[in-house]
């Protein structure tokens, strides 16, 4: 980025374009893709999105000083703008604005994860592993972005490319050797990776989600999507047990890796067992294949295995011990995924983010496993989402716990009540006992006052969302916070 601009055939160097209009000698003071910051000087990119169209404000753009517009389809705008037409706007977003930020990517070791389930806690155990070998490690995610000591909450699991290259940008700039980012199916199909080319590209898993009128078409299209990062990667490392693996690699350009349990896998885990302690779950296994030690985490279930095996196979190019492996995976955790919290020595409690069918499923599969006295599911729905979501989470709820007590997720703007009212249509499919409290704070109180020796409790559905989101607004609420307000108020009572 020249703090004097740049020349705008600079900027186009890496994309086939058509000059409508305008000199290509401009010099470039800025890069925007929001008309509101659109100024003296700046080019500004005409995004077709979900909500308006950048087209739309070509005219006011240009008034407000913008000296080029990259658009899709003509536009009416003064002589002395440049237009330049691509036939995707999104792609040269991405590749005008590597190039606004100096290709950052160039300057750090990127990873990118991709898959249905195990993106977030994969992140954060590579962050762990890489961090504990004394690398500096930035991190693009679902929960938060990372540079050093600063974390911006996120508003997307990938963030438009113009922020992504301007973080790779600022962790350059701090130092970082390396970033690790979640790569969502709707960022790939939308460029916001596009522009550069992962060292690394991981593909966890592919189930059907995601799918419906504003995302993915179809599971074939969601799953072509994900399988993009293969082709914009130089290695790829990818889970071989997954149903789909064959299409998963389909038309792949990396050189390619496996691992899982699959003796064919070329990193693998063999002999897991459990470990159950008083307030604690974890899982112990033997690495096998391409490297070949033990390693126990306190994250209980198999996914576990797979989001610690995919950390492994992705550190082991970066020549990390295996001493440092095993001491960060030890110690690796992640807000809101199968996060314990300690509110008794007689029962287990703890949040997750599982907030659709299948991470539902998964984990309550993975918590049987541990043979609970009761195994306690508490959840609830978001609104203005699919209700064949409701139906499917109540009746796996209904089959895989012994009590199921429903309540709100974020409402936003349905009636609370309606979305319990689909979820007990799944739940009546099944034999499954259930409450209803509607408000989550009493619907977590009688979780534990009722939690029996033995117990596995589990407030599924928020995980690391602090807020609640209703008709529109977002009002702060952290279940850990609301776990320690009732312990609080039945120590106050009990003192009465």
């Amino acid at each position: 980025m020249g703090s004097g601009g740049i020349l705008l055939k600079t900027l186009l160097a890496e994309l086939d374009y058509q000059c409508c209009q305008g000199d290509l000698d401009v010099i470039v003071t800025d890069v925007v893709n929001d008309s509101r910051k659109a100024g003296p000087g700046s080019l500004f990119l005409c995004i077709h999105g979900a909500v308006s169209d950048g087209h739309d404000y070509a005219a006011q753009v240009a008034e407000q000083g913008a000296c080029v517009l990259v658009v899709e389809r003509p536009v009416q705008v003064p002589d002395h703008v440049t237009v330049i037409q691509v036939k995707d706007s999104r792609y040269a977003m991405a590749c005008i604005s590597a190039c606004w930020f100096g290709h950052p990517a160039r300057e750090l070791k990127t990873i990118g994860i991709t898959g249905t389930k195990g993106k977030t806690t994969a992140t954060y155990m590579i962050k762990s592993i890489l961090e504990n070998a004394g690398y500096r490690v930035g991190l693009i995610g679902t929960i938060e972005t990372i540079i050093g000591d600063k974390r911006v909450p996120a508003s997307h699991t990938t963030p438009e490319s113009i922020e992504v290259q301007q973080t790779f940008r600022e962790m350059a700039d701090f130092g970082c050797d390396c970033v690790v980012m979640e790569v969502s199916s709707q960022g790939l199909m939308l460029h916001r990776t596009a522009g550069f080319v992962f060292d690394y590209g991981i593909f966890t898993n592919i189930e059907p989600d995601h799918i419906g009128p504003n995302e993915h078409t179809s599971f074939e299209h969601y799953l072509s999507c994900k399988a993009m990062l293969l082709r914009q990667c130089r290695t790829g490392i990818v889970n071989r047990d997954d149903a789909h693996f064959e299409q998963m690699i389909q038309g792949h350009t990396c050189e390619l890796e496996t691992y899982g349990f699959s003796e064919t896998a070329d990193l693998r885990a063999v002999n897991p067992r459990l470990i159950s302690r008083p307030g604690q779950l974890g899982i112990a296994y033997q690495v096998k294949g391409l490297l070949d030690f033990p390693v126990e985490i306190d994250i209980p279930g198999t996914f576990s295995v797979y989001n610690s095996l995919t950390a492994i196979a992705v550190c082991r190019h970066f020549q990390v011990s295996q001493d440092n492996i095993v001491r960060a995976l030890k110690y690796a955790k992640v807000k809101g995924r199968v996060e314990l919290v300690p509110v008794s020595d007689a029962f287990t409690l703890m949040i997750d983010y599982a907030h659709n069918a299948m991470a539902l499923k998964s984990l309550l599969l993975t918590l049987r496993e541990y043979q609970p006295g009761r195994l306690v599911c508490l959840f609830g729905c978001g609104g203005n989402r699919s209700r064949d979501r409701r139906f499917e989470m109540g009746e796996i709820s209904g089959e895989l716990a012994d009590l199921t007590i429903i309540t709100s997720d974020n409402p936003r703007h349905e009636d609370p009540q309606s979305i319990i009212d689909d979820i007990k249509v799944g739940i009546g499919r099944t034999k499954g006992e259930y409450v209803e409290i509607i408000d989550r704070k009493e619907a977590i109180a009688y979780a534990i006052h009722h939690g029996r020796p033995g117990d596995i409790v589990i407030l599924a559905g928020k995980g690391h969302e602090d807020y609640q989101e209703i008709k529109g607004k977002k009002y702060p609420m952290d279940e850990r916070v609301l776990i320690q307000e009732i312990l609080e108020e039945d120590r106050k009572q009990g003192a009465r």
